[in-house]
């Protein structure tokens, strides 16, 4: 075994790999700085030792065999620096889990602009209910398995299940992560603009969902949402067999007469026409019937019993920062963290809330974090996509220093659009960040609110500080 750091290894997909490499035996070290649960604790629970810094210093006592580079590390990080004056052996994160972990196993990859963590933990588990041992990557912490990557149970080829992100792989390497996992069976849920810091267009992203498309043999299988024009499109040429999901027109794959109570949603899955049986899952929303389709679909071709996808589904607990519940607390006050930060995700996710929480008020606060909101790229959408909100409290903009002022997400624009729309607004971002944003929830908090927090990030430990006022009025 080989001793192996990780440039990076804060990163959910980073910090779960380097976590199963312990496990299979690798001597695991790296180095990060800002870390924050849950990888942090994740990290430590594991016992991997990690420097909560950058420099020269690390490597020099570490001397790895093996450097992973994360893709958030650019030229002038000190590690990558010392790394590279010393000739020492670097490689991307997605080409360690081709070469150490997919290996000989059949590949199943995930991609899309959403709902990947989701279908990929739904897909590893009802692989699992099967019995089928799964080696899986998944850009989370899935609480049905407690790790985000582990190798395959099975010494025999299996399965592994990967989250293919579309995101670039390394400052060496600009493909997408996704073109490394090499799949043998292929989902993507939906194709749309993100990641404005390394894509220029939809076009640009659909050229890497179309060599994805390339890259699954003819005996392999794509998975498509039927209902995304985008996705379609991108899976026009294959060379393999394609099924659809969808909940309108005529998808290989959709549901029938769909329910909600206060468990989740059932719906009776219909392969080509024909009814397979009713199915229940304890999650909310019709993105998260499409992500049951897919993860279905999947898990039928590699084999699992519908007997046991129905047990798997009503089994199922999401990835963490997933709709996930905080706490409820006096007044009947329910908080909720979820990772949305695109526009879709973010509408999605409120109308899943609202659908979870009939009657209630959402108080929406939303933290314009990644790359591509924290620009005005997608300003008018940003303005439409609370509607089920009646309070949206805007966090600060993420290093805005980034973009001219011209390019930057105009977040008093923004405000007034939502005001315009009907909705309370509280642009947050004073010296005491993020405690104004606890002071003006608490003033204007009304008896069973419910309370969501949407970022991609740590919204500057917000749940920390909104759970110890809400704990202390309780």
């Amino acid at each position: 075994m080989s001793s192996i750091y990780f440039i990076g290894i804060g990163g959910s997909a980073m910090a779960s790999v380097a976590v199963a490499l312990s496990h299979m035996g690798h001597a695991v070290t790296g180095s990060d700085t800002q870390l924050y649960p849950p990888m942090s604790t994740y990290l430590e629970n594991h016992n991997i030792r990690y420097f909560n810094s950058f420099s020269a210093e690390n490597l020099k006592s570490a001397s790895p065999d093996l450097v992973v580079v994360g893709n958030a590390i650019s030229r002038g990080n000190p590690d990558l620096e010392y790394a590279l004056d010393q000739r020492m052996e670097l490689i991307s994160m997605p080409e360690l889990v081709r070469r150490e972990l997919i290996s000989r196993h059949t590949s199943i990859v995930v991609a899309g602009t959403h709902g990947k963590t989701t279908t990929t933990s739904l897909a590893a588990w009802l692989l699992e209910a099967g019995g089928f041992l799964p080696g899986f990557l998944i850009g989370g912490i899935p609480e049905n398995f407690g790790d985000g990557c582990r190798p395959s149970g099975l010494s025999e080829p299996g399965f592994f299940v990967t989250e293919g992100d579309e995101y670039d792989s390394a400052f060496f390497d600009k493909r997408s992560k996704f073109l490394h996992y090499r799949p043998d069976i292929a989902i993507i849920n939906n194709v749309e603009f993100d990641h404005a810091d390394i894509f220029d267009s939809l076009d640009d992203i659909k050229k890497s969902f179309r060599l994805l498309v390339n890259l699954v043999p003819s005996s392999g299988l794509l998975i498509v949402n039927g209902d995304d024009p985008v996705s379609m499109a991108v899976t026009a040429n294959a060379f393999c067999r394609v099924e659809t999901f969808g909940l309108t027109g005529e998808a290989n794959w959709t549901a029938a007469e769909i329910a909600t109570d206060a468990d989740g949603t059932s719906f009776t899955i219909v392969r080509d026409g024909e009814a397979m049986g009713r199915v229940s899952v304890p999650l909310f929303g019709n993105y998260n019937v499409m992500n049951a389709l897919a993860a279905t679909a999947a898990a039928i071709r590699a084999g699992v019993s519908f007997e046991s996808v129905t047990r798997g589904l009503a089994s199922f607990r999401r990835p963490k920062r997933r709709m996930e519940l905080v706490g409820e607390y006096a007044g009947g006050v329910t908080l909720i963290e979820d990772f949305a930060h695109h526009p879709t995700a973010v509408r999605l996710t409120i109308g899943a809330i609202a659908e979870r929480y009939p009657g209630r008020r959402i108080v929406a606060c939303f933290e314009p974090r990644s790359n591509t909101t924290t620009r005005n790229i997608f300003q008018r959408e940003l303005a439409e996509c609370f509607d089920g909100a009646a309070v949206v409290v805007l966090g600060r903009v993420n290093r805005p220093e980034r973009y001219a002022p011209e390019e930057r997400l105009d977040t008093a624009l923004l405000c007034r659009e939502l005001e315009a729309n009907g909705k309370q607004v509280f642009a947050a971002g004073g010296d005491d960040y993020p405690q104004d944003i606890v002071r003006f929830i608490e003033a204007e908090r009304q008896p069973g609110d419910v309370v969501v927090l949407l970022s991609n990030g740590s919204f500057s430990g917000l749940k920390e500080v909104l759970t110890e006022s809400f704990e202390k009025k309780s």
